[in-house]
């Protein structure tokens, strides 16, 4: 009981996000891979703009509990911003699927978790792939707010000006947050519309996702839509699926959260199915 209880301190599940942070500043823009024991894997997608390091904790927590954990760096990332310039993407998708392959070669299940355009990518993946064994999926656009207006802007400002600098609201833009510290603060605005593309794409065939699906979104996302998770939920053709939301919390939460017991939750889901 007691040697139980000094493995469960030592979980990754008590470390402080912005203590290991500094204690991993090293490993913040390189990919992963934890082998597992229990014969599944989890692929696990960092959003736009960012790197692997940001879904890392939550990786190296399921690997704790059996599972293989990898989280590939997608194409134009975890470098310096302008070498996301010139990426389609559908560059990013390639990336996805060929690390999907790779776990799928080797385990008898593969579930995808993304956050943010990651779980958008998830989506489209499962389009294509239906023997993807679950879909988690974190802070996913079915539309950006005001989306209309900024594509419409950022088309015209293209032509005049190549980068813009990202904004955070007051409330939830602490210069501390981890997703703050290993993203991109500037970005090529021509990225920027390929991230567009992807939300857009991924919404256009939900009906034919058919995972078993696992949706987080806190309830003060300030950069997609509010009624995002509503939306995905009721249109994905998936007949396993939950939903949850986070109080108080950014767009993009999985590096940053701590009291929420969405680990333990995400590990729930994937252990049931």
């Amino acid at each position: 009981m007691i040697r139980k209880l000094l493995q469960k301190t030592k979980s990754i599940l008590f470390a402080d996000p912005r203590k290991l942070y500094y204690k991993e500043k090293h490993l913040f823009n390189k990919p992963f891979y934890f082998d597992g024991k229990n014969g599944k894997a989890v692929l696990l997608l960092h959003g736009w703009s960012s790197v692997p390091y940001e879904v890392r904790r939550l990786g190296k927590y399921l690997n704790e509990n059996g599972y293989t954990a990898y989280g590939p760096m997608l194409s134009g990332h975890g470098t310096v911003p302008n070498d996301l310039e010139n990426i389609a993407w559908q560059k990013w998708m390639k990336d996805a699927s060929e690390a999907y392959d790779k776990l799928k070669k080797n385990h008898q299940q593969v579930f995808i978790c993304g956050t943010s355009i990651g779980s958008n990518i998830a989506l489209l993946l499962a389009q294509e792939k239906k023997d993807i064994d679950g879909l988690v999926l974190l802070a996913t656009p079915y539309k950006i707010r005001w989306e209309k207006i900024i594509t419409f802007f950022a088309k015209t400002l293209v032509k005049f000006k190549k980068y813009n600098r990202k904004f955070y609201p007051p409330s939830f833009g602490s210069k501390t947050l981890i997703t703050r510290l290993i993203s991109y603060q500037s970005y090529p605005i021509r990225s920027a519309l390929e991230a567009f593309e992807v939300v857009k794409k991924s919404r256009e065939n939900l009906a034919l996702v058919f995972n078993p699906c696992f949706l987080v979104q806190s309830s003060s996302d300030h950069i997609i839509c509010r009624k995002s998770m509503e939306r995905i939920y009721s249109e994905i053709g998936s007949k396993i699926k939950k939903k949850r939301y986070l109080r108080r919390a950014y767009h993009t939460f999985i590096s940053d959260v701590r009291n929420e017991h969405i680990f333990e939750d995400i590990l729930n889901f994937l252990n049931k199915i």
